[in-house]
């Protein structure tokens, strides 16, 4: 297992602003070795933050060569502020020349399955596949650990097969969600953590010390060429 890249920031503007630098770099290296990068997308304050900064900066990057996924949504309506996928859009995606036909959103709950979550769920998978592997899988993290929408004690956290799950009774509201699982989150050639706040100490801490995944999800994430934790001085003060 390739050890972790532990970087810590004096704020979240710095830790979004190397973010920023290095997603150009990595989905311009993507492109020029495979032609098309893949990444998927989170939500959060500096996810959000990073999109905002790659719509100011995206250098080279060529938009329409960029396969976008999320790595978990609301399972709320297309318009719902808490939307990732509206909240992407708003801060990068109407910004930038992307391809729509590479702009893979979860279904709302009044898109073309209504309100059937597992139907939902089962076409994100599909369009997942056994074929697609992100080049970079942007992660947010909540105090108790969780990745998407992967919580401690949970069906979805102790997936092992399924790439897209439907949850049902998320701890945080909304309690409707899609997830991406760990087999596609940990397939992916890199994995970003992009995590500020003192009130996410310990799970940082236990994820560096090798903790559970039931007990601390984001223990249980890792890409296949690289691991990086994006984190200002509070999230790291337990390290």
């Amino acid at each position: 297992m390739i050890a972790p890249e532990t970087l810590v920031f004096e704020s979240s503007a710095e830790l979004i602003e190397t973010a920023r630098a290095r997603f150009v770099d990595l989905v311009v290296r993507a492109q020029e070795a495979r032609g098309v990068a893949s990444v998927a997308l989170t939500g959060g304050s500096n996810g959000i933050g990073l999109l905002k900064a790659l719509a100011a900066d995206s250098g080279d990057i060529c938009w329409s060569r960029v396969e976008i996924y999320w790595g978990d949504d609301r399972f709320v309506p297309a318009t719902h502020p808490e939307r990732n996928s509206g909240q992407a859009f708003d801060a990068l995606l109407n910004h930038v020349a992307v391809d729509p036909s590479r702009v893979h959103v979860m279904a709302p709950s009044d898109g073309e399955f209504g309100d059937d979550i597992a139907a939902a769920a089962r076409d994100y998978a599909r369009l997942i596949g056994n074929d697609t592997v992100f080049d970079v899988h942007l992660l947010g993290m909540g105090g108790e650990g969780h990745v998407n929408s992967l919580f401690p004690h949970t069906a979805a956290t102790a997936e092992n097969v399924l790439p897209v799950v439907a949850v049902t009774d998320s701890p945080k509201p909304p309690p409707a969600r899609l997830t991406l699982t760990f087999p596609v989150i940990n397939a992916s050639r890199e994995v970003w953590f992009l995590v500020s706040g003192a009130e996410k100490a310990e799970a940082v801490a236990a994820a560096h010390d090798g903790e559970s995944r039931d007990d601390w999800p984001c223990a249980g994430a890792r890409g296949t060429e690289g691991t990086v934790w994006f984190l200002d001085h509070a999230a790291a003060s337990g390290l």
